[in-house]
């Protein structure tokens, strides 16, 4: 006897049930345990209003937390750099994947680099951490706001509204548009977002070690370290996607890396760290020392007015030029 699917809960764009297929299939070959979608609408889909006016991360995520503590949904997939660093009553992470590429991509006219954009190039992104440290590096660029799906911005730079457009490259590969991509950030240029290429799956904490024990085969426990490193940097700010925190953490040979950066939104002022522990092989030890060095990094850059630098962009202020 068949057992019946379990329910993936997705919003409803290209990219997310794309990689919500990735996932539900990736458990599907591990487990046997069958997965199908369930569509759901969030108020960030459907508002037209810019990220930054919406209070940042929880816009994304809000409905398909509420259809997981309502058990219409099992569990849910969501990209990590969405998801707020607080806890969520009532849930939990099962499993962190393995991260894709986190870089940054460009995605420009007539094939164009970074470099060789014009002066006064019209950039569209609706990240405020991009476009801080891309301000840095060219502060003779105009930036602005943009929102929606992929497919939607990269139409801005083919209608030539825009001269280009800053988008995660691993979304790029999930929606097969990498043919777009004109140029790449590593992150010794641009620091991604916490958590940017790896996706999340939450679920009910009371059925996590039961009945959905099958979720943690897609767990990755390098990847868990590294972004709990991420985003303990980012909770300590007190800031959350809205802000103009850049962090990224690699494990390699038992050692973990973090790099961490907070930019004014004009580019003009920053704050960087960087840091290395050993994590050891214990995926539990390598996590609570990813935290340990997470915050410890966070309170460095503190000292060194990172937190200023994050309320004035809450605030509006360093705004780039219109």
């Amino acid at each position: 006897m068949t057992s019946a699917p379990a329910r993936l809960g997705t919003r409803r764009s290209t990219m997310a049930t794309t990689q919500s297929r990735q996932v539900g299939d990736r458990i599907t070959a591990l487990t046997g345990v069958p997965v199908e979608l369930e569509l759901i609408t969030s108020f960030g889909d459907v508002t037209k209003a810019h990220l930054t006016q919406l209070g940042g991360t929880g816009v994304f995520v809000n409905a398909l937390r509420d259809e997981l503590l309502a058990d219409t949904v099992d569990f849910a997939v969501h990209s990590l750099k969405d998801l707020p660093t607080g806890p969520a009553e009532g849930l939990t992470l099962a499993a962190i994947t393995e991260r894709d590429d986190p870089r940054d991509a460009l995605c420009a006219r007539d094939g164009l680099k970074f470099a060789d954009l014009p002066p006064g190039a019209v950039v569209g992104t609706g990240s405020p951490r991009r476009v801080a440290q891309l301000a840095a590096l060219r502060p003779d660029l105009v930036f602005v706001p943009i929102r929606g799906n992929a497919e939607t911005r990269l139409g801005k730079v083919a209608s030539g509204e825009l001269d280009a457009v800053v988008l995660a490259y691993a979304g790029l590969v999930r929606v097969d548009r990498l043919d777009d991509v004109t140029d790449v950030f590593e992150p010794e240029q641009v620091l991604p977002a916490p958590g940017q290429g790896a996706l999340a799956v939450e679920c009910r904490a009371d059925r996590a070690a039961a009945d959905l024990a099958y979720l943690a085969a897609v767990d990755h426990a390098d990847t868990r370290a590294a972004v709990t490193a991420e985003r303990t940097v980012l909770a300590e700010l007190e800031a959350g996607c809205a802000a103009p925190v850049g962090a990224y953490a690699e494990v390699h040979e038992g050692r973990l890396r973090l790099r961490a950066a907070v930019v004014a939104t004009d580019g003009t002022e920053q704050v960087r760290r960087e840091r290395v522990v050993e994590c050891g092989d214990d995926p539990a030890a390598a996590v609570a020392a990813a935290a340990r060095l997470g915050r410890d990094l966070a309170r460095e850059m503190i000292g060194e007015g990172a937190d200023r630098i994050v309320a004035g962009a809450a605030s509006g202020g360093g705004t780039p030029r219109p």
